[in-house]
């Protein structure tokens, strides 16, 4: 403990000593002392986790990107941005932006999962995520309530929250807020999924889940997702904060060409894992995308 805190004590002690204060009631008063130190103090964890940042030209925001999380006040992370081979200033503007970033891969690669692939393999942390190359953590404390969640719930093998879809030139201005909710088997099958940018596994569950499936140009997040939850049963808890601004313009919400490459790939992994029906499915994400242009966060 800090040496004001022991000065806080001695000060303590005199003052039971000088107001006549019993033993047993100042052996009291100094345990609810001990108590709001404790929930007032903060206590680093060591924990370390992955944060995989993807790219492919990505110059224009990739330097808010990796700020974002070099100014997280969790220290303990291992951050990785794995570069498509970019053919603009991205990598220049990343490294210009942040000096935490602990590694950088730039070749060539086949998609935007296979880069996250082998972001997957190089991670050493307990826990892994990915922040995407246009997006942003909503405050500086993330991190930290990831590691907070994961080191007091040992027996969890996943956290996951909320996610607020912003403006694609400003930050602030929420488009759609994106709430989610506590996970229970079956919810896939009604169109229900966490937000991808918010989900932190610990890196041995994913030894169990296994990699990215390839084979999805738009939807392997998806079926990544629906593989851990749904048929690994990753044990997970849902925090109600919103942990990341995404902005709008995805791959996958592109165009009306992707949107339906996307509809039918999520088809098909609902079918090859034997969950829900599609077109039921399909229609249910639909509509649950609705109230999250009228909802805000609380």
């Amino acid at each position: 403990m800090p040496e004001a805190f022991y000065v806080q004590l001695t000060f303590w002690g005199h003052l039971c000593n000088v107001g006549g204060i019993s033993f047993k009631r100042g052996g009291e008063m100094l345990r609810l002392l001990l108590r709001c130190y404790v929930r007032t103090t903060s206590i680093p964890i060591d924990m370390i986790i992955t944060v995989i940042t993807v790219a492919r030209n990505a110059a224009w925001t990739i330097g808010e990107a990796v700020a974002s999380v070099a100014g997280q006040t969790h220290h303990a992370v291992e951050h990785l941005l794995i570069d498509g081979a970019s053919t603009d200033n991205t990598v220049n503007a990343a490294r210009a932006a942040s000096i935490r970033l602990t590694k950088i891969v730039s070749e060539p690669d086949t998609g935007i999962y296979d880069a996250m692939n082998k972001g997957l393999r190089l991670a050493t942390g307990e826990v892994v995520g990915f922040l995407n190359a246009d997006d942003i953590y909503a405050h500086t404390g993330v991190l930290a309530r990831v590691a907070e969640i994961m080191v007091a719930n040992p027996q969890i093998e996943a956290c996951y929250a909320d996610l607020d879809y912003v403006d694609r030139n400003n930050p602030d201005r929420v488009i759609r807020h994106w709430r989610s909710a506590a996970f229970v088997p079956g919810l896939f099958a009604r169109g229900w999924v966490p937000p991808h940018p918010t989900v932190y596994f610990r890196r041995s569950v994913l030894d169990r889940v296994g990699l990215f499936d390839t084979r999805y140009r738009l939807a392997a997040d998806f079926e990544h997702l629906l593989r851990a939850f749904e048929v690994h049963r990753v044990r997970n808890i849902y925090v109600p904060e919103v942990w990341v601004k995404m902005r709008l313009g995805g791959a996958t919400n592109r165009s009306v060409k992707n949107v339906l490459h996307g509809n039918r790939e999520i088809a098909d992994a609902l079918r090859r894992h034997r969950i829900g029906w599609p077109p039921f499915t399909q229609a249910c994400r639909m509509l649950r995308r609705v109230p999250q242009f009228f909802s805000r966060p609380q």
